[in-house]
């Protein structure tokens, strides 16, 4: 398989899309006016403890307040605080790296125990849960999921610092390795070195990039981590909260730091200067990798040339087609997003529900596929096409399983009903692509409607019906968009003239484009006072 990644620059953007034998696999945008905040690191103030909803508010100087339910709240916590507390302790617990690390989560019931005695426990257990966070109390956080619509950032209180080859753990003891490095010499290899260079106080995990790397190279990315978490605890140290101690890298190098891998064979840039801050960055974290690093040249736009333009209108657009003639709607509401799967024409009644199959199957493909391109997270219901067959269910839940194992994050998913429903969960970090890429309209206001025209007329009418009640100006200005302007003039007597005499009050007919089709408005002609909220 041919993996590449193909970067477009404009003065307003930064277009990344990664390719497997051309075809669109993954796509990111870098807005100058939204930049990347998964990773930031801030030092905040509690606003709020609401223990109802296991959760804090954190004031970390942004629009919203961060989000951070205690289930964030990790265990290095307190030994966080002590960056910028007094009451700093040395006591350090060893914990088994398999281990669930809260024993007191798992006691065990004994069958004297009473209920009464067992609800105390319970209730004991829980308190337990609840960290002992205070309003005013300084905190340090870092962002887990980006601002969606009018929600913050949601943050956990277990900072943990990324690199080329490794991920810091400040304040812990356990040590990982990425579940992608499969060999098992390997994984014990890796495991010995990460024990051999790991510093006191913290935790390591060893990213799928440090396959094959040798120990110097390890270290050398640890050591840069290691000196970033130096200078955040001096800067938790110096200023007050609400602060920023440390900005993650920018969209387009993260994609470097964390996709760009042995198995790529291209990184085509079209602009020199991202061409150059990349390969400055890949000449410090891998030089081996840097004759893969290609300046595009090219007159043609870099996004035509390898066929990418046309796979990003599709990705735009709500109606996605399938290789057999059928296609999926995708729908975004407030609480979920709705896929529906529409099959092609059917060869004959008897191969329904095999027809039926193939099309659920290719569906299943490229849901999957366009759930990572569009990065939709949150609740997905999928309408697949009826199947009769309970085997032929069960393919489809097995597919999708298959498919969402290329999935960087983290999916959970229900077999089929047998209404043909499929309900999925896909970890959502930040807003995605449709969302990032486009606005609101400000006439339908996101709803893709707009008000009929004699719906329109209907309002203008029950508008001046309680203008006539107690109104004084015999003449009035009605401003309207172009569209109804044409459907009032219609007719041998026009619908404008019609109302005029009904009402007995005079009009003049002001067309303006810039007019929200699905509403007017109403001026006194003499003054120009605008009237309309009076006698809405």
């Amino acid at each position: 398989m041919n993996k590449e990644i193909i970067i477009s620059s404009t003065t307003t953007q930064n277009r990344v899309a990664i390719t497997e034998d051309g075809n669109l696999v993954d796509f990111f945008v870098e807005h100058p006016e939204k930049q990347r905040m998964v990773g930031d690191i801030y030092l905040g103030r509690v606003a709020r403890v609401l223990p109802g909803i296991r959760a804090a508010f954190i004031d970390i100087g942004l629009k919203h307040d961060a989000f951070l339910h205690f289930s964030d709240i990790g265990e290095r916590t307190k030994a966080l605080q002590g960056i910028f507390e007094d009451d700093e302790t040395d006591e350090d617990e060893d914990e088994d790296e398999n281990q669930s690390g809260n024993n007191e989560l798992s006691s065990v019931e004994t069958a004297e125990q009473t209920e009464e005695e067992k609800k105390t426990e319970r209730h004991v257990v829980r308190e337990r849960q609840i960290p002992k966070l205070k309003k005013g109390q300084e905190i340090l956080v870092q962002i887990l999921k980006e601002p969606v619509k009018d929600k913050g950032v949601r943050v956990t209180s277990s900072v943990s610092i990324p690199g080329r080859f490794c991920v810091l753990l400040p304040m812990d003891d356990k040590i990982g390795v990425s579940k992608k490095i499969v060999d098992i010499r390997e994984r014990k290899r890796l495991r010995r070195i990460a024990r051999s260079i790991i510093p006191k106080d913290c935790g390591l995990i060893i990213r799928t990039a440090a396959k094959d790397q040798d120990e110097e190279t390890l270290a050398g990315d640890l050591k840069y981590l290691v000196k970033i978490w130096e200078d955040i605890q001096e800067d938790a140290k110096k200023l007050e909260p609400p602060a920023i101690l440390y900005k993650d890298l920018s969209t387009t190098i993260s994609v470097i730091r964390d996709l760009f891998t042995p198995d790529v064979s291209k990184v085509f840039v079209d602009s020199k200067k991202l061409w150059k801050e990349i390969r400055n960055y890949v000449q410090f974290v891998q030089p081996s990798l840097l004759d893969r690093i290609e300046y595009y040249k090219g007159e043609e736009p870099i996004f035509e040339t390898f066929k990418i333009e046309e796979q990003i209108k599709t990705l735009m657009g709500r109606k996605v087609p399938l290789p057999s003639g059928g296609h999926i709607i995708i729908e975004h509401t407030e609480a979920m997003t709705v896929i529906d799967v529409n099959s092609g024409r059917y060869a004959a009644k008897k191969e329904q529900e095999l027809n039926s199959l193939k099309t659920d199957l290719e569906a299943a493909r490229e849901i999957v596929r366009q759930l990572r391109l569009r990065d939709i997270g949150g609740l997905i219901v999928v309408d697949f096409i009826d199947l009769e067959d309970e085997k032929n269910r069960k393919k489809i839940y097995d597919e999708l399983k298959k498919e969402f194992k290329k999935d960087r994050a983290k999916t959970a998913l229900l077999p089929m009903t047998e209404f043909g429903l499929v309900q999925i969960t896909r970890e959502r970090v930040r807003e995605n692509i449709v969302q990032s890429m486009t606005e609101v309209c400000p006439y339908c206001q996101g709803t893709g409607l707009l008000t009929k025209k004699s719906n329109l007329i209907h309002e203008i009418e029950k508008w001046l019906q309680r203008y006539r009640l107690e109104g004084k100006h015999k003449s009035l200005k009605l401003i309207v968009h172009p569209s109804l302007g044409e459907k009032l003039k219609e007719g041998f007597i026009s619908t404008l003239t019609k109302i005029q005499l009904k009402y007995m009050v005079r009009l003049k007919l002001i067309q303006e484009e810039r007019m929200d089709p699905s509403s007017f408005r109403i001026l006194v002609t003499r003054t120009g006072e605008d009237i309309t909220d009076n006698f809405a």
